[in-house]
């Protein structure tokens, strides 16, 4: 009998068993949740299509993980086999750095400050035409004279410190002309009810001429500087010289004429541009060290893989999809009925200077203009 008890309580325990396993998973779980975790369990998770479109673009996302790690290598070797020189725009007339195999960066002395008087007074001049700008014309409009007249406190500082400057005397004449035409400007001005157009387009051309000179001194300067730097690193570099590699950097303003970037050109051959010379475009009018060899450090590692995918080292200094894109822009424009507009072909290896070059009428450069 007692048997017969134990085997009735076990069909029934197994009967009870059963109906929980046949009850779906996620009743069963969420039985056993508080509900203050119905904020964290209530998630929605994604969906499967969604799980693998993520999957696939983690690929391109884990690319750059790779990069990097592999970057350090290939920047050292590099650096071991190379001499690197980066010119860096800076507003004191840029900064020139000599990476040389198994030695510190050597850091080229800085422009003389000459430079950065010249370019300071010269600044202020402009300035004052681009802050007055917004308030030509606008009758009873002060809201500009505090800031202005507050820059003529430093302007007149600037004019009663000219004489102990480090510059010559034809130099400091022409800069104290341009703060005192600076001075005279802003007390016309604030003497009236509104600032003018012809006011500004008078003040512009009592200023024309000294700026021109101002900005001739300038280059001179900074050009001669490191003209003699780079002739005096590449006589120490000896041989090893065919081996450098050199960049600058310019944002899309300083790309024509870019002082840097012509200097460095007349110390290698016209076949090392965008070769060994090269020009790295960037977003802002300075940039570091680090970054700017990570950048070449790319371009260099990316002509092994244009040579070894492709067969043709340059490749990859270019857009990759470009030539395609192309075929499709012409196939498209002529489907719409659209005339195309696309420059000549350009081979990949090309050593064209990475600037504008096609001739064509008006002024190239300040002395041309009237």
């Amino acid at each position: 009998m007692n048997r017969i008890v134990t085997l009735r309580r076990a069909l029934l325990a197994g009967a009870a068993l059963t109906g929980l396993a046949g009850a779906p998973a996620h009743a069963q779980a969420q039985s056993d949740i508080p509900a203050y975790m119905d904020v964290i369990v209530g998630a929605k998770v994604p969906d499967a299509a969604t799980v693998a479109k993520n999957n696939v673009l983690a690929l391109n996302t884990g690319m750059f993980d790779l990069y990097s790690d592999a970057s350090k290598l290939v920047q050292a070797s590099i650096l071991a086999q190379h001499p690197v020189i980066l010119g860096l725009f800076s507003g004191a007339g840029g900064r020139f750095i000599l990476y040389r195999p198994g030695q510190p960066p050597l850091e080229g002395p800085p422009v003389p400050e000459v430079y950065q008087l010249l370019k300071s007074v010269g600044h202020s001049v402009m300035a004052l035409g681009v802050v007055v700008g917004p308030h030509i014309a606008k009758k009873d409009d002060g809201s500009w004279q505090p800031q202005v007249q507050a820059y003529r406190v430093r302007l007149k500082a600037a004019l009663d410190s000219l004489d102990k400057t480090s510059m010559p005397e034809e130099w400091r004449a022409n800069n104290r002309e341009l703060i005192s035409e600076n001075i005279a400007f802003i007390d016309k001005v604030a003497a009236g009810e509104t600032v003018s157009f012809a006011d500004v387009q008078a003040f512009a051309a009592k200023q024309k001429n000294r700026l021109k000179l101002n900005i001739q001194w300038a280059a001179d300067t900074q050009v001669k500087h490191w003209m003699g730097v780079l002739a005096g690193w590449k006589k120490d570099l000896g041989p090893d010289w065919d081996k450098v590699y050199a960049a600058s950097n310019t944002i899309y303003v300083a790309r024509q004429n870019n002082v840097l970037y012509s200097v460095l050109a007349q110390f290698f051959t016209p076949e090392d541009i965008n070769s060994r010379l090269i020009l790295i475009e960037t977003v802002s009018f300075t940039t570091t060290p680090n970054d700017m060899l990570d950048s070449l450090t790319r371009i260099i590692a990316d002509r092994t893989v244009g040579e070894t995918f492709f067969g043709s080292r340059y490749l990859m200094d270019y857009e990759l999809m470009g030539g395609d894109a192309r075929d499709s822009i012409v196939a498209q424009t002529k489907a719409m009925g659209l005339p195309t507009n696309l420059p000549p072909k350009v081979p990949f290896g090309s050593h064209q200077w990475p600037t504008l070059i096609t001739p064509g009428p008006g002024p190239a450069s300040l002395a041309d203009l009237p």
